[in-house]
């Protein structure tokens, strides 16, 4: 199971080198089932995408400073 979880974070690696962020902030509500990530501090978006399934993309300009990913536990079957 660990190794399982290691290969998942390592395949996201490349993804999260190519967002430029020098640094990454994960915040879990659990009781939310909502996932917040910063991409910089203070976030301070200027405005907000919206996907189809929800997930909030906060943008800064063009820009993007941070995504939150509500029905975390429905989407990535945790």
């Amino acid at each position: 199971m660990a190794t399982t979880q290691v290969n998942e974070i390592f395949e996201a690696l490349p993804h999260i080198k190519n967002s430029g962020a020098k640094h990454i902030w994960f915040d879990f509500d659990d009781k939310a089932d909502v996932l917040y990530i910063s991409l910089d501090r203070p976030q301070r978006a200027t405005d907000t995408d919206v996907l189809d399934d929800g997930t909030l993309i906060r943008l800064r300009g063009k820009k993007i400073v941070g995504i939150t990913i509500t029905n975390v536990s429905k989407k990535f079957n945790s």
